[in-house]
C-alpha cells in the first residue's frame, strides 16, 4: 500500500513539473528543448540521460535565478539535501538521511564537496565555492570509488566557469533589505594563443538581521565576505593541457544566534543559584528575527581560506589520457559563539579557533570513453593537519556549584595528523548496443594520529576540582596539576595529567556494480549496488571530564541498492528522472550522549550499530510552450534505527529501535515555474519557487521526548525536539536584454517562521530559526 500511494503521488507530481538540469558549455544561446544536459559524475563529460546515477544538476543561470550563493541555499534547491547549522557554526550536510551531525571543525563529512573535482575535505571549506559557476552537480548515494573515501551520503561538485575564447567581462550589483549590498563580476579571455585566463570575484555586506529578546536595540547577524578566483588554462602543445585554479575568501559574518526554547536544570542542590537563573529566563518569541546571546559572548567570526589546484592532462596516445590533480587548501578561523540562545553565560564558546591544512594528489589513467570497453585506474594521496582551540565558559551552568568548587572556564586543544592512501579503478563494457555493464572499486588505507588536552584556563578552580576527583577515584598516585598546566580529563586510571593521545588506523574497499540499459536514445534504465565508507574521527569537546568522551568513532559503512529511469519526451519538452533506493547503514557516526555520574548527560561521538533507509525520488521539467517552464522535485524518505541503545539528550537510557534518523524528513520538495515573454528587444520574466519539507527529528527519539514537568524544567512547546514541517515561497521578476539584466527577487516572501535544527545543551535547548523575508534588486551588464 505504501508503495502504491508513493507511486500515485509521484506520478501526479509529473503534472506539476521539474528537475534541476545542467546546460551545456557552449557559448551560444540555445532553445531549452535542444540543450544537451552535460555532467561529469564519472570524471568525464557525458549526457545526464546516459549516466546511470542519481544526480541533480543546476546550471549557472538557475543558480543565479534562485540566488544560490552558499550551501544553505543549495539545500533549498535540491530535495533530499539537508543543510543543518550547528552550535559551533560548522555546516552539516545530509543527503537522503546520510550525514554526520557533528560540529567539530576537523571532521570529515558524509557529503563531500569539490571544486572542479579538487576536494575540500572538511565541511567549512565549501562555504564560499558557489560563485561564477558553470553548474553544480549533486551526486546522491555512496560515491566512494571515484570521489573519495568519505562520500557515504553523496558528493557536491562545483564547476567553475572557464576562460572564454574571446575577451569578455561582466558585473552584477545589488541592493536589498538589511542594507545588503552585493557585487560580483568577471573578466575572461585569451592572454596568448595558448593561454586563457578568467578572474572572478564576489562580495556581500549587510546589517544585522537578528534582535536581542532581552536587550532592546542590541542586534546580531551582520554579513561581510569577499571571495576571488583566478583560472588559467594553458595548452602548450596538442594533447597537453594545464588548468590552474587559485582562489581565496574571507568571511567576517556574525555566527547566527539561537532561540531559547527549553530548560532543564539538572542539579537543584542550590536552587537560588544557577538553576533559578536558568528557569527564570524567558523563552524566545517564535518570530524569525528574535534570538538572544550573552554580552560576554557576542557572536563574532573571522574565517579565511586559500586554495590552489592544478589539473594536468596528457594524451599519451589517441585512446589513453593521464590526468594529475594536485590540490592544497589552507583554512583559518577565529570565533566567539553563543551556544544557548540566552543572555546568560551557559557554556558559551568564548574562543572557537582553528586551522585546517590539506594536500591531496591524484593520478589517473583513462581510456577512450567512446570505446566499447573503457575504464580508468588511479591512485590518491591525502595529508591533512587540523588544530582546534576552544575556550568554554561553564560558570553559568548547573555543573558550576559549590560542590564542584564553582568551576568556571575550561580550554580544549585538539590536533590531528591524517594521512590516506588509495587506489581505484572503474570499468565499463557495452555488452550490446543497449546494455552497458559497470564496475568500480577503491582500496583506502588511512591513519589519524590525535592529541587532545582539556585544561584549566588559569583561575585554578578546574585544576583543583579534578585533583580532588583524581584523589578520590584514581587507581594510581599522580602529580597534581596546576592552573594553566597539565590536562584535566581523567585518564584510564581516573587521574588527571597527561593529554589523550591515540591512533586510528583503518582500511576498507568501496565498490559499485551496475548496469545501464538504453531503451531509446532518450530513455535510460539503470540499476546499481554500491558500498561506501566514511572514516572515523575524534571530537573537539572542551568540557570533557574523562577520556571516554575523547575517543574516536570507527568508520561507518553504507550499502546502497538503487534503480531508476531517465527520459526525455515530446521533443525534450518533458524531462523526467525517477529512482528508488534502499540503504543498509552500519556504524552510523553521530554526536550522542553518555551518562557522567557528576555532570549528567555529556557529549560524545558514538556509532549506531544498524539502521536502514529507503525511498524514492521524482524530478521533472516540463516546457509546454516556448517561454513557459514548470519544475518539480519530490523526495520520499523513510529511515529507521534497527539496533541502538544509549543515552538520550535528556540523560536517560533508551532503546532507540524504530526511531527515525535525525534530519531525515519523510518528504522534501521543490515546485517552480518561470515564464518569459519577448518585449522591446529583450524579454521579461516571472518566476516562483516553493520548497520545503515535512517534520523531522532533531535527535534520536525526538518525536517522543518531552521535557519532564517540574519547578526547574520548562519548555516553550510540547515537543521541543521535533522540527516542524515548513514550506517557503521565493519570487523573482525582471527584464533581460542581450547584454544587461535587471531582476527583482524575494526569498521567504510570506516571512514564514520556521527552524532547521535544535541544539541540546547541558541545561538548555535552543533552535536555529530560518531567515526572515529578504528582498532586493540586482542589475547586471556584460561586455563582449
Amino acid at each position: 500500500m505504501k508503495a502504491t500511494k508513493l507511486f500515485l503521488v509521484m506520478t501526479c507530481a509529473v503534472i506539476w513539473s521539474p528537475t534541476a538540469y545542467a546546460q551545456d558549455t557552449t557559448e551560444t544561446a540555445q532553445d531549452t528543448q535542444t540543450q544537451e544536459i552535460v555532467v561529469t559524475a564519472n570524471k568525464r563529460e557525458e549526457s545526464l540521460n546516459k549516466v546511470g546515477l542519481s544526480i541533480t544538476a543546476l546550471s549557472g543561470d538557475e543558480l543565479q535565478n534562485q540566488r544560490v550563493t552558499n550551501l544553505a541555499d543549495l539545500s533549498s534547491a535540491v530535495p533530499g539535501l539537508v543543510f543543518t547549522p550547528s552550535a559551533a557554526n560548522t555546516p552539516i550536510l545530509t543527503i537522503r538521511g546520510i550525514g554526520f551531525n557533528e560540529s567539530s571543525l576537523g571532521v570529515y563529512p558524509a557529503v563531500s564537496v569539490y571544486v572542479d573535482e579538487a576536494p575540500l575535505p572538511f565541511p567549512v571549506m565549501g562555504s564560499h565555492a558557489a560563485f561564477d559557476l558553470q553548474r553544480v552537480e549533486v551526486l546522491k548515494g555512496p560515491q566512494g570509488t571515484l570521489f573519495g573515501q568519505n562520500s557515504t551520503g553523496g558528493a557536491i561538485n562545483f564547476i567553475a566557469n572557464k576562460p572564454t575564447r574571446d575577451l569578455r567581462a561582466g558585473f552584477q550589483v545589488g541592493y536589498g533589505n538589511f542594507n545588503q549590498i552585493e557585487a560580483n563580476g568577471y573578466i575572461s579571455g585569451p592572454v596568448s594563443e595558448k593561454l586563457g585566463a578568467r578572474l572572478a570575484f564576489t562580495t556581500l555586506k549587510s546589517d544585522d538581521w537578528q534582535k536581542s529578546a532581552s536587550r532592546p536595540g542590541d542586534t546580531n547577524g551582520a554579513q561581510e565576505y569577499y571571495a576571488g578566483r583566478l583560472l588559467l588554462d594553458y595548452e602548450p602543445a596538442d594533447g597537453i593541457r594545464f588548468a590552474l585554479n587559485v582562489n581565496a575568501w574571507r568571511d567576517r559574518s556574525d555566527p547566527q544566534a539561537q532561540q531559547h526554547i527549553a530548560a532543564r536544570a539538572k542539579d537543584i542542590s542550590n536552587p537560588t543559584g544557577n538553576p533559578a537563573r536558568i528557569i527564570a529566563a524567558p523563552f524566545t518569541e517564535e518570530t524569525p528575527r528574535a534570538a538572544d546571546w550573552s554580552v560576554g559572548a557576542q557572536p563574532a567570526s573571522d574565517r579565511k581560506q586559500f586554495q590552489a589546484s592544478l589539473r594536468s592532462d596528457f594524451e599519451l596516445t589517441d585512446s589513453l589520457t593521464l590526468t594529475s590533480l594536485t590540490n592544497y587548501v589552507d583554512f583559518r578561523q577565529k570565533q566567539t559563539v553563543d551556544t544557548d540562545g540566552l543572555p546568560l553565560s551557559l557554556g558559551d564558546l568564548l574562543h572557537a579557533d582553528g586551522t585546517l591544512k590539506t594536500f591531496t594528489q591524484e593520478l589517473r589513467l583513462a581510456s577512450d570513453p567512446t570505446k566499447r570497453l573503457r575504464g580508468l585506474i588511479g591512485a590518491n594521496y591525502e595529508r591533512s593537519k587540523t588544530a582546534e582551540f576552544q575556550t568554554f565558559d561553564l560558570s553559568g551552568l548547573t555543573s558550576s556549584r559549590p560542590a564542584t568548587l564553582n568551576i568556571d572556564v575550561i580550554r580544549g586543544a585538539l590536533s590531528q595528523k591524517i594521512s590516506s592512501y588509495a587506489a581505484f579503478g572503474n570499468i565499463e563494457f557495452e555488452a550490446t548496443d543497449k546494455l552497458t555493464l559497470k564496475a568500480s572499486a577503491r582500496y583506502t588505507d588511512s591513519e589519524n594520529d590525535s592529541s587532545n588536552c582539556i585544561s584549566d584556563s588559569g583561575s585554578g578552580r578546574i585544576a583543583q576540582f579534578f585533583n580532588i576527583l583524581g584523589t578520590r577515584f584514581g587507581t594510581i598516585p599522580f602529580t597534581p596539576i596546576v592552573a594553566g598546566g597539565g590536562c584535566t580529563a581523567l585518564n584510564n586510571n581516573r587521574v588527571p595529567g597527561p593529554a589523550f593521545t591515540d591512533e586510528l588506523h583503518q582500511h576498507n574497499v568501496s565498490w559499485r556494480v551496475g548496469a545501464d540499459y538504453q531503451v531509446t536514445n532518450s530513455t535510460l534504465l539503470y540499476a546499481t549496488v554500491s558500498r561506501g565508507y566514511k572514516s572515523g574521527s575524534y571530537p573537539s569537546l572542551p568540557a570533557a571530564s574523562t577520556w571516554d568522551q575523547l575517543r574516536a568513532v570507527t568508520q561507518e559503512q553504507v550499502t546502497a541498492y538503487e534503480a531508476g529511469i531517465k527520459t526525455s519526451l515530446f521533443d525534450r519538452r518533458v524531462q523526467l528522472t525517477s529512482s528508488a533506493f534502499y540503504y543498509d547503514y552500519k556504524n552510523k557516526q553521530v554526536r550522542g550522549k553518555l551518562a557522567d555520574p557528576l555532570f549528567g548527560a555529556l557529549d560524545v561521538l558514538i556509532n549506531v550499530p544498524k539502521s536502514r533507509l529507503y525511498g524514492a525520488e521524482l524530478s521533472t521539467r516540463i516546457q509546454p510552450v516556448q517561454g513557459l517552464t514548470f519544475n518539480a522535485d519530490v523526495t520520499y524518505l523513510k529511515s529507521k534505527v534497527v539496533e541502538y541503545s544509549g543515552i538520550n539528550i535528556l540523560g536517560t537510557q533508551n532503546n532507540f529501535h524504530g526511531d527515525a534518523l535525525p534530519y531525515t524528513p519523510e518528504w522534501s520538495y521543490s515546485f517552480g515555474a518561470e515564464g518569459r515573454q519577448p518585449v522591446a528587444g529583450g524579454e521579461i520574466f516571472l518566476g516562483a519557487t516553493y520548497h520545503g519539507q515535512s517534520k523531522s527529528d532533531s535527535n534520536f527519539g525526538a518525536s517522543r521526548l518531552k521535557i519532564p514537568a517540574g519547578p526547574f524544567n520548562g519548555s516553550l512547546v510540547a515537543n521541543p525536539f521535533l522540527i516542524d514541517a515548513y514550506g517557503i515561497l521565493d519570487l523573482r521578476a525582471g527584464y533581460e536584454a542581450d547584454r544587461w539584466k535587471v531582476s527583482f527577487w524575494a526569498k521567504n516572501v510570506t516571512n514564514r517562521y520556521y527552524f532547521t535544527s535544535v541544539t541540546a545543551g547541558s541545561d538548555t535547548f535552543s533552535r536555529f530559526a530560518g531567515r526572515p523575508a529578504t528582498y532586493g534588486v540586482t542589475f547586471g551588464f556584460e561586455f563582449r
